[in-house]
């Protein structure tokens, strides 16, 4: 899987690249609706256009999954990529800089390689299943501390705003039981942040595969337990996460457990 995880670094760069030219002229970026509070400009669709090109050029009968593109099938079925060019667009086109580039490598449903790159930072977060979890060149491990002592990250489900009160009583549990709570929007930097030990636990409802599939992979190979709000393993499907050291992961779950409506326990 190594040659891969080279084609997904090349391809989160050069997406990255991307990125940054747009962001120095910010006036001249394109932005449309895709729906309420989902918003789309052109730079996430040259960006994910550069991430196919690199990944076409050495594996040109793969299928791949792009937020802005769809499903661009492939003749083998056994690898697929799952890519989300500008993770944090809201971020970008306001000039908050923070937003990545998140690539994920799935072989027969499993998820084998994982980049997320923060282009602004030049940090690039990386994962290959069994090798460990790094940032750029050194190793990463989360942190792995009681929940009192905890900074946890989350995201507003602004998207299911039909959760809103579910999550709310989340939220408070949360805040009450750890030492703080940050929101930054991007999901993809969360995990990666968390696989780094810079906050301590995540957790957000209504995600999609392609917002979450690189950090998983990079969160567990810093030693992380990504789960769903029951404890299961059913996120990449349903898009409702827990994850962090397996001491919190345990917490978060059983505090969270009372709380959840009968849409979050499936």
């Amino acid at each position: 899987m190594l040659p891969m995880h080279t084609i997904a670094v090349r391809a989160a760069r050069a997406a990255g690249q991307t990125i940054l030219r747009a962001y120095a002229e910010l006036d001249r970026v394109e932005v449309s609706s895709k729906g309420i509070n989902d918003y789309v400009t052109n730079v996430d669709k040259e960006a994910e256009a550069a991430i196919t090109y690199q990944i076409r050029k050495s594996y040109p009968d793969h299928t791949i999954v792009g937020e802005e593109t769809g499903e661009n099938k492939g003749t083998n079925k056994d690898y697929v990529w799952i890519v989300d060019p500008l993770d944090g667009t809201n971020n970008f086109v306001r000039g908050i800089p923070h937003f990545a580039v998140s690539i994920a490598m799935q072989f027969k449903g499993k998820t084998e390689v994982a980049v997320v790159y923060d282009p602004i930072r030049d940090e690039l977060f990386s994962a290959v299943r069994g090798k460990f979890a790094k940032l750029n060149d050194f190793r990463i491990r989360v942190a792995n501390k009681d929940l009192d002592e905890t900074i946890i990250a989350t995201g507003f489900p602004f998207k299911a705003k039909q959760h809103t009160e579910t999550y709310m009583k989340l939220f408070a549990t949360a805040f009450t039981q750890s030492a703080d709570v940050r929101r930054a929007g991007s999901a993809a930097l969360d995990l990666a942040y968390l696989a780094a030990g810079r906050v301590d636990g995540f957790f957000e409802i209504g995600l999609k595969p392609w917002d979450i599939a690189a950090g998983d992979l990079i969160v567990r190979e810093a030693g992380g337990t990504v789960t769903d709000f029951t404890g299961n393993h059913n996120y990449l499907v349903s898009g409702n996460i827990v994850a962090g050291s397996p001491k919190t992961t345990t917490a978060l779950v059983k505090s969270f457990r009372p709380l959840l409506s009968e849409a979050l326990k499936r």
